[in-house]
């Protein structure tokens, strides 16, 4: 009776154990689907939630950008929208031309006469010339404030470079049949300017005093040809077309001292056509 319930046993357990070894690898397979199953469900529902945040922050910005501005952005922006219609509607400015270049000429007339000494044909006769000459030349003008250094209102302050030349004719060399002597003048001078009423075409003009230099010919007894002195001189000027000049001065020239009896005081009136730039 125990034999047989033993066989009994055996052959049931060996009975179990081939129907899980032909169950076992079904049901392991049927496990790892599962597995890949809740993966793809779980990729799935995180998908779901980035759609549905980037979904919540386009909703929120679209509410951003209608949602209506305040009246003082408005104007503001209202604002900055005219004032770029005015720049580009405005015309494009032009540089102002200050400065000034102008040829001149007029009458010139000396305190004394030219005299001198000159060797001629191994001689050494003196000769005299006339007072009075004309004189032709040019300047320039240059701007430098328009204040007058912070002092006055549309009173511009600038320096004047300038160079004549006078001929003041052929003297008779005196004791010399024939002879003759070629008396002539060249003057540079630099000089402050005081302009006024800046601004306006016509323009009064004042020279509180300048630094004259003459180089003379024939040279004096002492055969020097410079002689230095001071200028003082006030004029006026009119914008007949833009940017081109007439005007008028009067001007007294006067020596430190004269130079071996050649003296180069006098004054000068004339008149000048100038161009801006």
């Amino acid at each position: 009776m125990i034999n047989k319930t033993k066989l009994a046993l055996g052959i049931a357990a060996a009975t179990l154990t081939m129907a899980g070894a032909l169950v076992s690898p079904q049901a392991m397979a049927v496990s790892k689907a599962d597995r890949v199953a809740e993966a793809a469900n779980n990729k799935v529902d995180a998908l779901e939630a980035q759609m549905q945040a980037m979904q919540a922050e386009l909703s929120r910005l679209r509410a951003e950008t209608s949602r209506p501005r305040s009246s003082a952005d408005a104007s503001k922006v209202q604002e900055l929208d005219q004032w770029m219609s005015s720049v580009k509607s405005a015309p494009a400015k032009e540089a102002p031309k200050d400065h000034l270049f102008s040829v001149r000429g007029g009458w010139m007339h000396f305190n004394d006469n030219r005299t001198g000494t000159q060797t001629l044909e191994g001689a050494n006769p003196t000769f005299s010339s006339d007072r009075d000459a004309s004189y032709y030349g040019g300047a320039i003008d240059f701007n430098m404030n328009n204040d007058l250094f912070g002092l006055m209102d549309h009173t511009s302050f600038g320096v004047e470079f300038g160079v004549e030349y006078a001929q003041l004719g052929n003297g008779k060399a005196n004791g010399l049949v024939g002879a003759a002597a070629n008396i002539n003048q060249l003057r540079i001078n630099a000089s402050p300017k005081i302009k006024f009423m800046h601004g306006s075409k016509f323009r009064p003009w004042l020279i509180p005093a300048g630094l004259d230099i003459n180089i003379i010919s024939p040279p004096s007894n002492a055969i020097t040809v410079l002689s230095t002195g001071m200028q003082f001189g006030t004029g006026a000027e009119y914008e007949i077309l833009k940017g081109i000049v007439i005007g008028a001065d009067g001007r007294y020239h006067k020596a430190f001292n004269s130079v071996d009896g050649v003296d180069t005081d006098g004054f000068t009136l004339g008149g000048s056509v100038g161009f801006k730039f």
